[in-house]
């Protein structure tokens, strides 16, 4: 709308999805879980499908079949660059990504937004200390933040938060969601680092909160425009993987690039300016 008065939401409705979402979740948040406290080639293999299955997405919203030799070409990119990183080849990684620009800019923003996505959570669990609970930390406080959000904006209604993006979207659901993902990341990190943590988790719960909507915004914005309301249906009650997960798509790269600060492969957390300025210039030099 343009002009008069914000929209309004209605509190108290679009509860309809709830039942499929939570059995969604039921399934979801065990396996995963799992595989992120086994590490090793069960949480290899999930970060694989999962970004093959985003990268599938991604191209059906550009019209790319995925049955056609250049569809499956295009599932293929991102598996192979996160076996490069897999091998240890970070470099190469990004080298094989950057190449998909020989499918034109549209999908090569997918492999680029997509790839990196997939990679920080690779270089999370691996190259960082402790990983699962690094991980666990980012992922859970995406999760919060999302299902905060749309309890609250559910129960309270209000001003619509961007109504020409995301018409369901209220500024009670982001503010209710930011206040869950703090309280989480308040938890977790507590949990893994020490409860004289919780101040440093609070306020990195709420960066991954922020993070997180502005990637789910930006997901929004995408499917308007290609004239689609989910990206897939392979979820009951969120659509498809790049609907679930698009929140980690920003996430997840910020706290890899915080953790390049942190001293002695710590958490992303323990990060301070002089080490991000260090290692960023670092990595420029070389």
């Amino acid at each position: 709308m343009s002009g008069g008065r914000p929209t309004q939401g209605k509190p108290g409705r679009n509860w309809k999805d709830l039942r499929a979402r939570l059995l969604s979740a039921a399934v979801l948040v065990p396996v995963a879980a799992l595989c992120v406290w086994a590490g090793g080639a069960p949480y290899a293999a999930l970060i694989v499908l999962a970004t093959a299955g985003m990268a599938i997405e991604w191209g059906r919203m550009f019209g790319l079949r995925t049955a056609s030799w250049r569809g499956v070409l295009y599932l293929l990119w991102p598996v192979a660059a996160m076996a490069a990183a897999l091998g240890g080849q970070w470099r190469g990684a990004f080298m094989v990504m950057g190449g998909a620009f020989v499918f034109g800019p549209s999908l090569w923003a997918g492999q680029v937004v997509i790839g990196c996505a997939g990679l920080a959570l690779l270089w999370l669990r691996m190259m960082t200390v402790p990983g699962a609970g690094v991980v666990l930390f980012v992922v859970t406080c995406v999760a919060v933040s999302d299902s905060g959000a749309y309890l609250v904006g559910r129960l309270l209604g209000g001003p619509k938060l961007a109504p020409a993006i995301s018409p369901a979207k209220t500024w009670s659901g982001s503010l209710g969601g930011l206040a869950c993902a703090m309280v989480a990341g308040g938890g977790v990190c507590s949990l893994v680092s020490g409860p004289g943590n919780w101040a440093r988790g609070m306020a990195f719960g709420a960066l991954m909160a922020v993070a997180a909507q502005i990637g789910d915004l930006a997901e929004s914005a995408l499917k308007r425009a290609r004239g689609v309301k989910d990206s897939g249906a392979i979820i009951p009650g969120h659509g498809g993987l790049l609907d679930r997960f698009d929140g980690l798509l920003v996430a997840a790269p910020l706290a890899a690039l915080l953790s390049l600060g942190a001293a002695g492969g710590a958490a992303f957390w323990y990060v301070t300016q002089a080490g991000l300025m260090s290692a960023c210039w670092g990595h420029a030099g070389t």
